[in-house]
């Protein structure tokens, strides 16, 4: 019997993967390894509805009878631990093994964690859904909670936990939030969000200590001021999980390093979602990361594809969003490849920036407002990245002019 399609890492990647294989028509064995207790689900809701909702629900991708019905074998509570490349199979933290024909690494990422001695039991990290149920037990009136790191995870995190009514402060050791990839322009309105909701948003503050005692978290910021929580959540990025492919030979460029169809240089070796490093071909080849919901779930079926001997390359433009109290931000593309930028204001108050390149070309759009007020234009934004468009400034700028007529050109 053959070994089939083995997937290591069943999250959003790992579990879209899986099922793509069945919907492309593939009969043979396929086992999806995941070293938690859960079905495949999705995590962008871990800071927000499990937060927030009446219960803490998993948004899972699959239920226990359509894996079944799809014949995907699902190991949960178990770690891959090696790969042996020549003989195709790979070892798992129980003493098993699996032979596979492919091999899907889709490992995912951890949160970065904080250098610093006087951690203990009340410094605690957003990854899984048990982090999620341990998070929100803290996450009423009386406590108070610190974040530190005001990035995406931290600052979703803060708006559950002010609508929960815990009292919040964010504390940023850069010179503001969302220093990554997120404009000051927005970045500076959803800081203005967070103050009118009652959070205490400390920029430019980096720690010197932290002493956790168990009853509660000391943090001294630099410049001596101290913050005292009953919670501390360390939210300072994520660093991708690349030891089983490094031990395995494989080689590591911040992430497994996949060329453009996520195969690694094994040939049946392929690696996708967060863990992978890949070239991304409408920005010249440039090698990228993504730590993104929709990219976990395109390059999933992308995978599932080229595992099945296509041969077809990432062609999809990056795409990221965050919801808070009220407000959607979305991102097309990649902003640092942007040399300048042409603002296009939209009704109730909603605005996008367009980045472009010094030869014109169109390389991100950033834009943010209430709802859905920007998706349109953030599509269409998407599509022109994609075609490497290099629409007029004054088009781009002027609420009269349809960005879908600057499509059509």
């Amino acid at each position: 019997m053959t070994g089939g399609m083995v997937i290591i890492g069943a999250g959003e990647c790992g579990g879209r993967a899986a099922l793509a294989l069945r919907d492309l028509g593939y009969e043979g064995p396929v086992t999806l390894v995941g070293d938690e207790p859960h079905l495949p689900y999705e995590r962008p809701p871990l800071s927000k509805e499990a937060m927030t909702g009446e219960a803490p629900l998993i948004k899972a991708i699959a239920s226990d009878e359509l894996l079944a019905e799809r014949s995907i074998r699902h190991i949960h509570s178990v770690r891959a631990v090696a790969i042996d490349r020549a003989g195709h199979a790979v070892s798992l933290s129980d003493s098993s093994s699996l032979s596979y024909d492919k091999l899907l690494l889709a490992t995912g990422s951890l949160p970065r964690k904080l250098p610093m001695p006087g951690l203990g039991g009340r410094c605690v990290y957003l990854r899984t859904f048990n982090d999620a149920l341990a998070i929100r037990a803290h996450l009423k009136p009386e406590n108070r909670v610190a974040i530190i790191g005001g990035g995406f995870i931290g600052l979703e995190l803060a708006a559950s936990a002010r609508k929960l009514g815990a009292t919040v402060t964010v504390i940023e050791a850069q010179p503001r939030i969302l220093m990554r990839g997120v404009p000051a322009e927005i970045a500076e309105i959803i800081h203005k969000a967070h103050e009118a909701e009652g959070v205490n948003v400390l920029t430019g503050q980096g720690i010197t200590a932290i002493a956790d005692d168990g009853a509660e978290v000391r943090i001294t910021l630099a410049g001596g001021q101290e913050v005292v929580a009953d919670l501390a959540v360390i939210g300072i990025g994520a660093v991708p999980v690349t030891a089983l492919a490094a031990d395995a030979g494989l080689a590591i460029d911040n992430g497994i390093a996949v060329d453009g169809t996520l195969r690694t240089e094994d040939p049946d070796i392929f690696a996708a979602g967060d863990c992978c490093s890949f070239p991304l071909a409408v920005y010249g080849g440039r090698r990228v990361r993504l730590e993104a919901w929709r990219n976990a779930q395109e390059q999933g079926a992308l995978a599932a594809t080229n595992m099945l001997g296509a041969n077809e390359a990432h062609a999809a433009v990056p795409w990221f969003w965050s919801d808070q109290y009220g407000l959607t931000l979305q991102i097309a593309g990649l902003s640092d490849e942007g040399r300048s930028i042409v603002r296009r204001d939209l009704d109730d108050g909603a605005f996008i920036l367009f980045h472009l390149a010094e030869d014109g070309r169109l390389v991100a759009a950033s834009g943010i407002g209430p709802g859905n007020a920007v998706a349109r234009d953030i599509r269409l934004a998407e599509m022109l990245i994609a075609k490497r468009a290099t629409p007029a400034p004054d088009a781009l700028g002027s609420q009269t002019v349809k960005l879908k007529s600057l499509l059509a050109a």
